[in-house]
């Protein structure tokens, strides 16, 4: 089965025999000859390579396997159907324009034509992206915004664009396509097959221990799961796990969450700390002062960021002006060469510096910041559902964090 352009009537019918344990109550339902129910849970078993009903006289029964991916099943239809009333609402779409019974009659290649046109921006790249012609794209496209009553697309200065309405309704498209990914995962996992794969948005704090340390020890259990990391701006991937493109985001906390659909779980609190090289002329005092501080030139995080934040703060509240900033920089990496070649002074975790500072390469600047706790933990979405293998790394994670408290 591919699970990008998953075949959402079989879908349906799936669930609905199993909520009746009847193919002949379902195809009443789903306007489907019970010969096709019956195919179509077919192909499913088939693309799963698992039995998902047990066939009797008196009936269908489903199986543990056919349980699991029920849930996903369900949830992935959910999804479907929310972001199609949310975009109708966002549309404001009258009474009697497009079908009201959408969520029953929209395909998985429209919905997928619609996440590759929302990716690419130009109808000729969402075709290659799907694998069809540009004159089936279009056409599913076009089938989609007739049969929702909604315009879905828009030219911009770049190509063509989503309205508010498609935005939406492509956020959900890839939830839904997502849930059944993990539904694979979930049926593998249950025939004993050590596979899956986590993606993981991370920010600069948590590469240096906690997920390295996550990652090793999860692998050691599951050699075959495949997990890829993500770094970037916090918007960025912030955005990628609302889209479903990320998993779990790793990193300091908002706190409160800038959007509703997200949840924050600290797994343990980090202070700020001034960092130089070794052999720093402010590391031959006992006592520094914010005057001295301020003759350096630094590196500060982005505008905006919390860490930022807390640098200016360093300064305002002693009613001074803000030091020379030559360079903003995110990565340890840069950082450190930075600092190891000039005295150039960085605000940071204690934490992120911990291998540097064991090796004696950089020190930590006798200077308190005071109030400069923050909460380090996980974002998910609040929907999220993880599987076996995702739920075991976040317990991963937060052993990892109580570890380092």
């Amino acid at each position: 089965m591919d699970n990008m352009a998953p075949n959402l009537r079989h879908l349906r019918a799936f669930c609905v025999v199993a909520a009746h344990q009847s193919i002949s109550r379902a195809s009443e339902e789903v306007f489907l000859s019970q010969p096709a129910i019956t195919q179509a849970i077919a192909k499913i078993e088939l693309a799963l390579e698992v039995e998902l009903f047990t066939r009797r006289t008196d009936g269908v029964f489903i199986t543990e396997a056919g349980k699991l991916f029920l849930v996903r099943a369900t949830r992935a239809q959910d999804f479907i159907r929310t972001g199609i009333e949310e975009a109708r609402h966002s549309a404001q779409v009258r009474d009697g324009k497009g079908f009201d019974n959408l969520g029953q009659l929209v395909s998985g290649v429209q919905l997928r034509a619609l996440i590759a046109i929302a990716k690419t921006g130009n109808f000729s790249l969402a075709a290659k992206r799907v694998g069809i012609s540009q004159p089936s794209l279009y056409r599913a496209a076009r089938d989609l915004e007739r049969l929702s009553g909604m315009t879905l697309f828009r030219k911009t200065g770049q190509g063509i664009g989503l309205t508010a309405a498609a935005e939406v309704c492509a956020r959900y498209a890839m939830l839904a396509f997502a849930e059944l990914t993990q539904g694979y995962m979930e049926i593998k996992e249950y025939k004993g097959i050590d596979s899956g794969r986590i993606v993981i948005g991370t920010m600069p704090l948590a590469r240096t221990y906690i997920l390295p340390t996550a990652i090793n020890r999860v692998l050691e259990n599951r050699p075959g799961l495949q997990i890829s990391v993500v770094d970037g701006r916090y918007e960025d991937l912030l955005h990628g796990l609302r889209y479903s493109e990320i998993d779990i985001l790793i990193g300091a906390l908002r706190n409160p969450p800038p959007i509703d659909d997200v949840a924050e779980e600290a797994i343990f609190e980090d202070e700020l700390a001034l960092i130089v090289r070794a052999g720093h002329p402010l590391t031959k005092k006992r006592k520094i002062t914010i005057d001295e501080l301020a003759g350096y030139p630094w590196i500060t995080p982005r505008e905006g960021s919390p860490t930022r934040n807390k640098f200016e703060e360093l300064f305002s509240k002693r009613q001074l002006p803000l030091p020379e900033i030559v360079i903003e920089a995110s990565s340890l990496v840069l950082i450190r060469g930075l600092l190891m070649e000039t005295d150039r002074i960085t605000i940071l975790s204690a934490h992120q510096t911990r291998h540097e500072q064991e090796q004696g390469l950089l020190v930590q600047l006798p200077f308190d910041l005071s109030d400069t706790r923050r909460p380090i933990g996980l974002t998910t979405r609040q929907d999220w559902h993880p599987t076996t293998t995702q739920a075991e790394l976040v317990e991963t994670l937060r052993v990892a964090g109580r570890e380092l408290t």
